[in-house]
This record gives structure tokens, sequence and C-alpha cells, in this order.
């Protein structure tokens, strides 16, 4: 494991990582400031805590919202692909009778 130290709007933060995802971890280290200090800046939005929740939610509905660059899936966004699979999981716990699901 490797140690990252970084600054996130203003605040010291120290991280474990495995040493081959440092550059990944620093990559998003930097999207989450970069985003955070565009929040702060707009002026809308006080305090670090609902900035971070507010970067946060731009930055899961981005993931949620992003498609797969080529191929069959290419249409579908992960999120909505993700959802595809938890109903369709679901259907077949119901269908099979697994115990702690409905029928």
């Amino acid at each position: 494991m490797e140690r990252i130290d970084t600054v996130i709007l203003g605040r010291d933060y120290s991280l474990a990582c495995p040493a081959a995802e440092k550059d990944k971890l620093q990559s998003a280290l930097r999207l989450v400031d970069k985003r955070m200090q565009v929040i702060k800046e707009s002026g809308k939005i006080s305090g670090n805590e609902r900035i971070a929740v507010m970067a946060a939610i731009q930055i899961a509905n981005e993931l949620l919202s992003a498609k797969a660059p080529d191929g069959p899936l290419s249409t579908v966004a992960f999120g909505d692909f993700k959802r595809k699979l938890e109903d369709m999981n679901s259907l077949l716990d119901s269908a099979l009778g697994v115990p702690g699901k409905p029928l």
C-alpha cells in the first residue's frame, strides 16, 4: 500500500491505496477537487459538506449516464444497464422461489 497526501478544497487528506491504483486515485482526487472548486465558485452553495455532496451527486450522475464507447451496449447507459440486471435478478429470484424473495 502507498500513502497519498492531497488537498481537496483547502483541507488535507491522507489516503492509502495499492501501488497499481495510485495514478487512478490521483486522477479521481483531481476530479473531485476541481468539481468542488467549480461548485464553490458558483456561490450558490456554501459549506464544504454541502459542496462535497453536490460534487458526489454530479459525478455519480455522470457515471450512471455514461455509455460504453463501442459494441452492442454503446446505446445503453451504465445506470440503465445496472437497473436492468437488478430487475432480471429479482425476477429470477422470484421465479426460483429464492428464500427471502417474494414469489
